[in-house]
């Protein structure tokens, strides 16, 4: 072979290794592209099972605490403040005196009432005296006129009516002492105002007045705040606002319980006594009142406790389990397995991650959307 020759042989061998090479290095290229392909037309998809079953968690919510009665004492006369005999805290008991005002004008309206509760009782006697003497002359004359000629009849028609009018005017005296002794047991009355009572047992909230202020009805013309404000804190209200959602089981009687940042560690229960069976249009909320015994007097009014507030339904509430969904499948979608087959629904971007706790109520019967919203013939409900 001549030399020629085993050059041409060496350069043809060269030419077909480096076509066998493109070629695997293109079907590689190839068979990656159509593997990304695929990947990208079929991800995978989760899948969550969900569970019908009865309804009964509990929620935690605020409340406030309110006092069972509570009152602002006012005066029901304008006076000045002499003597105060309670303060803020001080603890009273009902009909107990707290204050002790001062109207010189209200004595002497007693003072006249009384004068002229007097002169009423000695124009009584003074006409029942004369109403007596009248009758008894009148009598006399009636006696010594059987006999003919003795007693003239005009005299005895005069006595007689006499008698008649002493009697009326008995009757109009007694009427008149009757007034006055009326007038003066009013304005005893209204002396015994000056002397302000506790209205129930209960502790002094507020004190704003001290001796030598003037004081007096909320709608008069004195000052305009009351004496002292009293509370009764042995028995509280918890009012709870529970939301739209959780109104279906509330029921009155039931025992809820609480706890307060003042006693962390500490469990209080309350008894569900008052329903509004309203719900407030600007907050979609139902105002709860709740009885809570306070005798130890750890509770006081103002305070914000945490409610442990129970949940329940008598109609199935859809379950779903624990599921925690990574970023890179934010745009899938995920299918939900239960009795009636797979339905397929978007998920929410806001559904980060979900917890085993309800998260609807009812029975779907077509495509739902996870976690808010139904396509339709769905009755769910956000938990």
């Amino acid at each position: 072979m001549s030399r020629n020759e085993v050059l041409l042989n060496i350069v043809l061998v060269g030419s077909v290794g480096l076509c066998v090479s493109c070629g695997s290095n293109r079907g590689a290229s190839a068979n990656a592209a159509n593997s990304q392909g695929t990947g990208a037309s079929a991800p995978t998809v989760e899948v969550a099972k969900v569970v019908s079953k009865k309804l009964a968690i509990t929620v935690r919510m605020p409340g406030e605490l309110q006092p069972y009665e509570g009152v602002a004492v006012y005066p029901k006369v304008t006076a000045f403040v002499d003597s105060i005999r309670v303060d803020r805290g001080s603890v009273v008991k009902a009909g107990q005196p707290m204050a002790q005002l001062a109207a010189p004008e209200i004595a002497a309206q007693r003072a006249e009432a009384q004068s002229k509760l007097q002169g009423a009782e000695a124009q009584r006697g003074e006409a029942e005296a004369k109403l007596a003497s009248d009758e008894s002359t009148y009598q006399r004359l009636k006696a010594a006129s059987t006999t003919p000629g003795v007693v003239a009849g005009n005299d005895l028609e005069v006595a007689q009516r006499a008698v008649e009018a002493d009697r009326a005017r008995v009757e109009s005296v007694r009427e008149g002492a009757q007034a006055a002794r009326s007038a003066l047991k009013s304005v005893s009355e209204i002396e015994g105002y000056l002397q302000v009572r506790a209205p129930f047992d209960g502790v002094v909230t507020e004190r704003n007045v001290h001796p030598g202020a003037l004081v007096g009805p909320a709608s008069g013309s004195g000052v305009g705040v009351p004496i002292v404000r009293v509370e009764k804190t042995s028995r509280l209200r918890l009012l709870v606002p529970v939301p739209e959602k959780y109104v279906a089981g509330v029921t009155e009687g039931a025992i809820v319980q609480f706890s307060v940042p003042a006693f962390p560690k500490q469990a209080f229960s309350g008894k569900v006594a008052r329903i509004a069976h309203s719900v407030d249009v600007k907050t979609r909320t139902m105002p709860v009142e709740l009885d809570v015994t306070n005798s130890d007097g750890h509770l006081a009014s103002g305070m914000f406790p945490e409610v442990v507030w129970p949940v329940s339904r008598a109609q199935p509430t859809l379950f779903v389990p624990t599921y925690r969904r990574s970023p890179e499948l934010q745009k899938q979608r995920l299918s939900f397995a239960s009795g009636m087959g797979i339905r397929n629904g978007s998920m929410s971007r806001r559904a980060k991650s979900m917890e085993s706790r309800p998260r609807f109520s009812g029975i779907c019967g077509t495509e739902m959307m996870w976690p808010f919203a139904v396509r339709t013939n769905c009755v769910l409900e956000p938990m």
